[in-house]
């Protein structure tokens, strides 16, 4: 098999708690603008630089899987909520190359907002030793640093190239995003608010149907 015909694979990551329409929008534009075979949304079992999601995995993972059920193009990867400890990326991505093989393109998608806490994650310049990174622009999201600006110059790759390589480059993505955050929809329903048309009905139904992120509920 030639590297032309691999098909090239995006991975977006999080915590979803819960799953809202601009995730799913973000990885939709992400997979239409590099032409990829699928996005698989991979929730974290536990973010090193967050604080524990605030439900249990099993839901955060049951919402996704309801949410991307009829959407093409979109899977749900349970990896990280099946590994023990903290959800480190690299160490997805290291288990991600050894399970697709070396040749074919791996994209790990981000929002800008990432970048400016980007040098605290685990071996941070070896991501790209597994994968391209792909960054989609965030409203009001923060400049990084001058190393991880350079380091991000030093690795840009348009996205027609990058698809034709396994690994190694930066790639930005400009398409107009969704200003939405989970923790806005957590605080939404808490005070008894309708988060109606920020996340999938099936998903909005669930979270009513279990009592989730209301105020006093476990």
């Amino acid at each position: 098999m030639t590297l032309g015909r691999l098909h090239p694979l995006g991975m977006l990551g999080g915590a979803f708690d819960p799953v809202h329409i601009g995730h799913l929008r973000g990885a939709m534009a992400v997979r239409e603008e590099l032409a990829l075979q699928r996005v698989d949304l991979i929730p974290a079992a536990q973010s090193p630089l967050k604080r524990d999601a605030a439900i249990p995995r099993a839901h955060r993972l049951a919402m996704l899987r309801i949410a991307v059920d009829d959407v093409p193009g979109l899977e749900v990867d349970a990896r990280e909520l099946e590994r023990a400890g903290p959800s480190y990326t690299i160490d997805t991505l290291i288990a991600a190359r050894a399970e697709y093989g070396e040749e074919r393109p791996l994209f790990w998608i981000v929002g800008s907002d990432i970048l400016a806490t980007l040098r605290q994650w685990a071996r941070w310049q070896e991501l790209l030793d597994y994968a391209h990174l792909v960054v989609m622009a965030r409203p009001r999201a923060d400049a990084p640093d001058h190393q991880v600006a350079e380091w991000i110059t030093a690795h840009l790759k348009e996205g027609a190239q990058a698809v034709t390589q396994p690994a190694g480059g930066v790639v930005l993505v400009r398409q107009p995003l969704l200003d939405i955050a989970s923790s806005q929809i957590r605080s939404l329903i808490a005070a008894g608010g309708d988060p109606r048309f920020l996340m999938p009905d099936a998903v909005m139904e669930y979270i009513e149907h279990h009592n989730l992120f209301n105020s006093g509920s476990a």
